[in-house]
């Protein structure tokens, strides 16, 4: 088949470019022709809340991708528009994560459709912002009302997207795959040699940029508790602030941390990731909401317990007791597990092995063939 992937790709960083291109890989692995159409301009300089929207790294090989599409100038969208019907694609899948590109993608998925032989495709990350707004609801259904059929990637977007949807057009839930191109696991030696950190201290990890839904000040309050200075272990926060961070060191300072929380708050690059996910005895993820998280699938590809709060999807990925543990979304219960795994720790590796064999891409890039 000859696939399009409409959206975020290099030379812009992050997660979802990543997802991107892993998927056009796989494609690409089972012989179909698929090319990614991603950015001239994705986001107004003022609207992004991190450093630089651009990555750093080497272009990936071997991919086709063009930068063509500018999200905020709809004569670009007929433009593109005109550009992917000229090239007869039998599938165009659209990379969808929020309300703002709701109106560039769904006026492209429409202005496509004239041609009937293209099938338009949703692949849904987040079908409502974590933070929503009105806006939000005013935009979401002009995209979800241009397409044909809907792949989330939790359950909760499934139903997110069963409220927009008036037709009830098909929807399917595949789960996130494993993001399983950061490299190998390392010894604990060799990633605190690469990070220059203290290889005998046990380690917890946050990974990924900073905002309040992931609920960073929630993870700090839990740390502080008393019982978890026994086991003199260390807070390591790996990522970019996406908003003011003042309130997290006001907490940090208000609960005297300094010592025990270590701050790697820039971008980080995709050639560091292993270390950080290989120094880490556990991945903790206390978000407030969520949908699903490509922080999970990579500690399950470098086979590391995780917490993860009872929110969204989040504990559909990651069983209770057999791949870590699910905690209520407070400080108390996020303080108990962490003790819990320090007290008792659990075996935790057959379970990981076990759960890990249900997020290989291909049943990801089946579920869209279906």
């Amino acid at each position: 088949m000859h696939i399009i992937i409409v959206g975020t790709a290099y030379p812009y960083r992050g997660g979802l470019a990543t997802f991107n291109e892993r998927l056009a890989y796989q494609f690409q692995t089972e012989g179909h022709d698929v090319e990614i159409i991603t950015f001239t301009l994705q986001y107004p300089a003022f609207l992004f809340p991190g450093k630089t929207q651009f990555s750093e790294d080497e272009a990936p090989s071997s991919l086709k991708i063009s930068r063509q599409i500018n999200t905020i100038n709809p004569l670009n969208w007929i433009k593109v528009a005109k550009n992917i019907r000229a090239k007869k694609p039998d599938l165009v899948i659209f990379a969808y994560w929020m309300s703002f590109v709701a109106p560039c993608f769904g006026s492209i998925a429409r202005l496509i459709k004239k041609d009937n032989n293209i099938e338009r495709i949703a692949l849904v990350h987040n079908m409502l912002p974590h933070e929503p707004s009105l806006i939000d609801n005013l935009l979401s259904p002009y995209f979800v009302t241009a397409i044909d059929e809907f792949v989330a990637l939790s359950k909760s977007v499934v139903n997110d997207i069963e409220k927009i949807d008036k037709k009830k057009k098909p929807k399917r839930f595949s789960p996130h795959p494993i993001y399983d191109h950061y490299g190998k696991l390392l010894t604990k030696e060799q990633a605190s040699k690469h990070l220059k950190l203290d290889a005998q201290i046990p380690y917890l990890l946050f990974f990924g940029f900073i905002r309040s839904y992931k609920g960073l000040d929630l993870l700090l309050e839990a740390f502080a508790d008393e019982r978890l200075k026994n086991w003199n272990a260390k807070l390591i926060i790996a990522g970019e602030f996406y908003e003011d961070s003042k309130p997290y060191l006001d907490i940090i300072e208000r609960l005297h941390l300094q010592n025990r929380v270590i701050l790697h708050t820039t971008f980080i690059p995709n050639n560091d990731v292993n270390a950080y996910f290989s120094i880490a005895d556990l991945i903790v993820q206390p978000y407030k909401t969520a949908t699903q998280s490509g922080v999970t699938q990579i500690a399950y590809h470098f086979e590391k317990p995780m917490l993860v709060t009872n929110v969204g999807g989040l504990a559909e990925i990651v069983p209770h007791s057999k791949a870590g543990y699910v905690a209520e979304p407070n400080v108390k219960a996020i303080a108990n597990s962490l003790v819990e795994f320090y007290t008792n720790p659990s075996t935790f590796a057959e379970g990981i092995k076990n759960e890990k064999q249900k997020y290989a891409w291909d049943k990801l890039t089946k579920t869209i063939l279906n």
